[in-house]
């Protein structure tokens, strides 16, 4: 019998790896311009980012939704040969 998968997209992924993700393929400046918060304009870090999106809630599920959006996405693109 094969177990059931999550019906949460985001079940065990922390808010350290999406960030990251999104950072990778998007950088500050493109996750600034797809979600206007500060914290992706002035001075980004992800240590800082990560702090005011564990205190904002309304910012984290913004990175949540964009992250569920693009992600099926990602994973439908091959990835270049290394």
């Amino acid at each position: 019998m094969e177990p059931k998968k999550p019906a949460d997209p985001l079940h065990g992924v922390t808010l350290e790896m999406m960030l990251t993700h999104l950072l990778a393929f998007h950088g500050w400046e493109g996750l600034h311009s797809r979600i206007k918060i500060n914290c992706f304009a002035k001075n980004p870090s992800i240590k800082s980012s990560l702090t005011f999106l564990r205190r904002t809630p309304w910012a984290r599920e913004k990175v949540e939704n964009l992250y569920c959006y693009l992600k099926p996405k990602d994973r439908a693109q091959p990835t270049p040969p290394a």
